[in-house]
């Protein structure tokens, strides 16, 4: 990215422990000169293949903790950090939910439960920041990645067959949603954009 031109600042934090933040979100505002943009992207499913809704006996309290700690209170803590800055640039926050916080089945019912709380955080957080901020989020369905290459192959062949596009989303689909939703769709906010090649849907 620097040899593209780009200034490209190292800000290394757990978004799981809020001291590492406080050091590391102010340091990249103060490297950069300011923030225009956030994106909550950090997540963990805690698990490599999909926990079955019966299996209660899988989500004991330190999965619990180790799911919201990172993909629910998270957020939180990075937009709560960098609120001042995004104020001041009048910028814009997107999370990274799932179809999973909708009435979809995640990969657990710990980690659908953080999303339905991030949806709901991003209207609440849209509400906070207004006017200067908007906060919005995406909503992937099934992701070809590194996080989902352990998933049973029957289970990924049937999320794309139901799919409307016949497709499974890839990383850069979600960046370009990310994208828009930063530096465009000026009037839209609180909201959550499902990008799924239409699994919901069908």
């Amino acid at each position: 990215m620097r040899g593209d031109g780009l200034k490209v600042v190292a800000a290394p934090g757990n978004v799981a422990d809020s001291s590492s933040l406080d050091r590391a979100i102010p340091h990249a505002v103060d490297q950069l000169g300011g923030l225009d943009f956030l994106v909550n992207n950090a997540g963990i499913s805690a698990t490599r293949e999909p926990i079955a809704l019966s299996n209660l006996d899988a989500i004991t309290e330190e999965f619990w903790d180790a799911i919201l700690s990172t993909n629910l209170v998270g957020p939180f803590r990075c937009t709560r950090l960098a609120a001042d800055a995004l104020r001041m640039s009048r910028g814009a926050v997107v999370n990274t939910a799932s179809i999973g916080g909708f009435d979809a089945v995640g990969s657990s019912i710990a980690y659908g439960a953080s999303k339905a709380g991030l949806i709901n955080m991003t209207k609440n957080l849209a509400r906070a920041l207004a006017p200067e901020v908007r906060v919005n989020a995406v909503a992937p369905g099934y992701v070809e990645s590194a996080w989902t290459a352990d998933w049973p192959e029957q289970k990924k062949r049937t999320l794309i067959d139901r799919s409307l596009l016949k497709r499974a989303c890839k990383p850069a689909d979600i960046a370009e949603v990310i994208y828009f939703l930063c530096t465009g769709a000026a009037v839209v906010t609180g909201q959550t954009l499902i990008a799924d090649a239409g699994f919901t849907l069908s």
